[in-house]
């Protein structure tokens, strides 16, 4: 059987929607326990994936709040990241016969902005965690925070955007070849 590009893209469709789905789950988690945080502290032990945050929650109420918004945003950055694949995958915007068109240009772009803003996002949480840990509070390593990963993140923006000026040179010169007779 051979693996054609239109059952690998549903492939990639499939495995886009249950990223995309346990990445909202994730996102959907952090926001709602800092919400219980504040109805019940006692549940900051028992926070999403069991990240004892309870020592920094007990130091600083903003400090913790800051800490799960930047938690927060990264995951829910993720989870857009994957609606944009799931969009353009499942709109069938990505045409083999011209590849080079402004839906995918536009595409790579955001992408590549999204993974940009992953990675400062991500590096501003690891800072942010670092300083705290200097302060003498004991947290949790930022894996388990979700926050690790900021080089990559960076590193596959750039690459993005790279990509995404060739895909804009592609578009022009896909433009003009059709212009020309």
């Amino acid at each position: 059987m051979e693996v054609t590009t239109k059952r690998t893209l549903t492939v990639l469709l499939v495995l886009s929607w249950i990223i995309f789905v346990g990445l909202c789950i994730e996102a959907g988690g952090f926001i709602t326990n800092a919400f219980f945080a504040l109805v019940n502290p006692a549940v900051v032990k028992h926070l999403w994936h069991e990240a004892d945050l309870s020592a920094l929650y007990q130091r600083s109420m903003w400090y913790f709040f800051t800490e799960m918004l930047l938690m927060s945003v990264v995951a829910a950055l993720k989870a857009w990241l994957f609606y944009l694949i799931i969009k353009i995958l499942h709109d069938k915007k990505l045409d083999m016969a011209q590849p080079f068109n402004r839906d995918v240009r536009r595409f790579i772009f955001n992408i590549a902005c999204i993974t940009f803003m992953i990675g400062l996002f991500s590096w501003w949480g690891v800072q942010y965690t670092g300083w705290l840990i200097r302060l003498g509070i004991a947290m949790p390593d930022v894996q388990y925070l979700r926050l690790g990963g900021a080089d990559v993140w960076l590193f596959m923006s750039v690459t993005l955007f790279v990509i995404g000026q060739i895909f804009k040179r592609g578009v022009e010169i896909q433009t003009e070849n059709e212009l020309t007779i």
